[in-house]
């Protein structure tokens, strides 16, 4: 019997661990040419109203991300962000109309051991992305993450939302996708064959769409070995 709840607690500790804190970005989706919008980074987990604080012990393992935007052109803009109490500042002005990808990227953050989960010794990758659509119909959004997961909006002719998750520049074929609001409600969905996934927003409000992959890739980072790298990539919707 004590093996079997043993079994049990390990079994529950890793699910979640394997979609507990993220990063996400928050933005209106909306914007206006010539007009200054902000950008938000957050880290904690959503669905369950959780969100660290600035520089907290949590978030301050977090603080070397970066944040940048790609306009309709495929230019990119790396942005400054000022800290706040629970999230990070950024300011960008859209200059012409069309589809712009924000990105944040974050593969400086310190090897984490969860041995005694039964996880292993890991180092993170996170990975987010959100989008501003500025005049006329959205475009497909822009992919810079060629060394982890990454999430596309693919433009559908309805009112559902189209995804296109992929992992080292290749599509996640087959794989779980983990949809979120804020009342702990969850939702998981899963990619066809060529990455994709379609889904519908029941509600109007804000969603997390989040994707965890387990790279069996041993490595060092900052003098600190580690087993494997655990990717993990968020798009926050606003509904």
């Amino acid at each position: 019997m004590k093996r079997i709840i043993l079994s049990m607690a390990l079994m529950i500790g890793v699910c979640q661990i394997s979609f507990a804190h993220f990063m996400w970005i928050e933005t209106e989706a909306t914007g206006k040419q010539g007009v200054t919008q902000e950008i938000k980074v957050y880290f904690g987990e959503y669905n369950y109203g959780v969100y660290e604080e600035v520089g907290g012990e949590s978030f301050d393992k977090m603080k070397d991300f970066q944040l940048w935007v790609v306009d309709p052109a495929g230019k990119k803009q790396v942005l400054t962000t000022e800290a706040r109490d629970k999230y990070y500042l950024a300011r960008y002005t859209p200059q012409t109309e069309g589809t712009f990808t924000v990105i944040l990227d974050n593969d400086q953050i310190d090897v984490v051991d969860y041995s005694q989960y039964d996880f292993g010794i890991f180092k993170t990758h996170y990975h987010a992305m959100a989008e501003i659509n500025v005049g006329g119909e959205a475009s497909l959004t822009a992919d810079q993450n060629e060394s982890g997961l990454s999430i596309q909006r693919v433009p559908s002719d309805d009112d559902t939302v189209k995804l296109q998750l992929s992992f080292l520049g290749k599509p996640l074929a087959e794989s779980e996708v983990s949809v979120f609001i804020s009342d702990q409600w969850k939702k998981e969905i899963y990619t066809d064959k060529e990455g994709f996934v379609t889904f519908t927003l029941p509600w109007s409000t804000k969603y997390i769409v989040g994707v965890t992959k387990k790279e069996e890739v041993p490595g060092q980072f900052r003098g600190e070995d580690y087993e494997f790298v655990w990717n993990c990539v968020t798009y926050c919707i606003n509904n």
